[in-house]
């Protein structure tokens, strides 16, 4: 009964007060960041089915994994760049779960990423975490988690060094900003198991194949990755 009636006052409440669209503004009386509209402009990658993808490409020959995706394309001005900006400098942590969910649904169409045993967002300096209030690769996890029910593990791998921001670094600079960043903390977390390791957007993929390479220390433990965008 109490259900029935929260339902209710629920639905009276988004009625009175409705979300508004991230995209476009307008009053949306779903629980959806996003009118139909606007979703359907979402540049999804559709790498669903292709194991040598643009995105694996960026880790052939660097660091073994078993597969690679992205979910939507990230061009500057673009609607996915203002959910990303959102979710990284503007507190916006509901965006975070949201993304994190898109890119479930797509992991689900993708048979090259199957058998994952856990999920590990990219740790964040704890600096930064602390500055930031959240691990914005945490929020995309818990938005993954809520779509596959794969467990989260956050305890397996450490950030232990900060780094400065690398977006107008090239490919060399950002590997060499990137040594000894990430420690393996807790290795029996992650034996025999296949992980999922996630974060926003990849460029370069520096960050991910190093913390990708400190993960397969574990020599049983074998490595996916995916993003919800890639820059384009």
């Amino acid at each position: 009964m109490k259900t029935f009636f929260h339902k209710i006052a629920n639905t009276v409440s988004s009625l009175v007060y409705p979300s508004l669209c991230e995209g476009c503004g307008t009053a949306i009386l779903t629980d959806s960041l996003l009118c139909s509209q606007c979703f359907t402009t979402l540049p999804f990658t559709k790498y669903n089915f292709d194991n040598v993808n643009p995105v694996a490409k960026i880790f052939f020959g660097r660091v073994t994994i078993e597969a690679a995706t992205s979910a939507l394309y990230f061009t500057k001005d673009s609607l996915v760049q203002h959910l990303i900006k959102e979710l990284k400098y503007k507190n916006n942590s509901t965006v975070g779960i949201y993304l994190g969910e898109i890119l479930g649904y797509e992991l689900q169409k993708t048979p090259n990423i199957k058998d994952i045993d856990c999920i590990i967002p990219l740790p964040l300096n704890i600096k930064k975490e602390y500055k930031r209030g959240y691990n914005q690769a945490m929020l995309i996890a818990e938005g993954l988690h809520k779509v596959l029910k794969i467990p989260i593990e956050i305890n397996a791998v450490e950030r232990v060094k900060n780094t400065t921001t690398q977006t107008h670094e090239n490919r060399i600079n950002r590997w060499q900003h990137m040594e000894d960043v990430f420690e393996l903390t807790n290795a029996n977390l992650i034996k025999h198991k296949h992980v999922l390791l996630v974060d926003d957007v990849v460029t370069t993929g520096a960050t991910l194949e190093s913390c990708a390479q400190v993960i397969l220390q574990e020599k049983t433990c074998k490595v996916s990755i995916a993003t919800v965008a890639q820059t384009y």
